[in-house]
């Protein structure tokens, strides 16, 4: 498919992923079944995925730092973890075939959607976060949050920022709104090591990489003051359409 009907379908549903990802998380949801969709190999999509959403990424995570939603330290430790865990997760899914990435994803969809239908309070402020353990404990704690989703983000992807969001808000007892920041900085570590693998063995189109990034920053910015104005909760449900289509469209590709 030429360069110019490709930007037709994929920008309008990066800017969308930019936003979603801002807000909640799992942007990749959008963003990846964009890329298969106009024909791209799923290791192109892959690649081209994480470059662009990297850009995005950054300057969400900017604007959490600029505003002060963030507990700056655990989340410069879960970037650590994740660097070291999307370059491992990456490096192996260079090596998976086309099928093997796709069933993963698919096992990985459902997952998702049971986390979100299993939290009823997802998008809701917590009024008085709660602080479960020492400091010490909780720099552990994030960096291996930031190790082991960092390494499924490099292998998969979709969901990951969700994925972080909950741990921080499930397991740290951040308030929704903190716990996104941090995961900002964390998946932003993960998506910078995976796309720099990924791009280091000729998996990206870069040719599409451009109109993308600008469609992803724009929506990355609207998201960030989104959610920072207190829009999360909204963002829920449009969370679980993307994850219908896309798992009705791997099924259907699979059969």
């Amino acid at each position: 498919m030429e360069l110019l009907k490709m930007c037709v379908v994929v920008c309008p549903l990066i800017f969308l992923a930019g936003f979603v990802d801002a807000v909640a998380g799992g942007g990749g949801l959008i963003s990846l079944p964009a890329y298969l969709f106009v024909g791209l190999p799923v290791h192109i999509a892959s690649g081209t995925n994480k470059v662009v959403n990297a850009t995005g990424t950054a300057l969400a995570a900017g604007k959490y730092i600029k505003s002060g939603k963030i507990d700056l330290p655990l989340a410069l430790i879960a970037a650590c973890g994740a660097l070291a865990g999307s370059s491992v997760g990456t490096r192996i899914a260079l090596y998976l075939s086309q099928d093997v990435l796709k069933t993963i994803i698919l096992v990985a969809l459902p997952v998702v959607a049971v986390v979100l239908t299993v939290k009823k309070d997802f998008g809701k402020e917590q009024e008085t976060p709660r602080r479960r353990f020492p400091r010490r404990t909780e720099l552990v704690v994030s960096a291996g949050i930031g190790l082991f989703i960092g390494c499924y983000d490099g292998m998969a992807g979709p969901g990951t920022g969700t994925f972080m969001l909950m741990a921080f808000s499930a397991v740290l007892g951040m308030d929704l709104l903190t716990a996104s920041g941090c995961a900002k900085v964390g998946n932003l570590a993960s998506n910078v090591a995976s796309a720099v693998v990924w791009a280091l063995n000729g998996q990206v189109l870069w040719k599409l990489v451009l109109p993308a990034a600008a469609c992803s920053l724009l929506g990355s910015y609207l998201g960030a003051r989104f959610a920072i104005r207190g829009g999360s909760q909204k963002i829920r449900g449009m969370i679980f359409v993307v994850l219908g289509l896309l798992f009705v469209k791997l099924i259907w590709e699979m059969l």
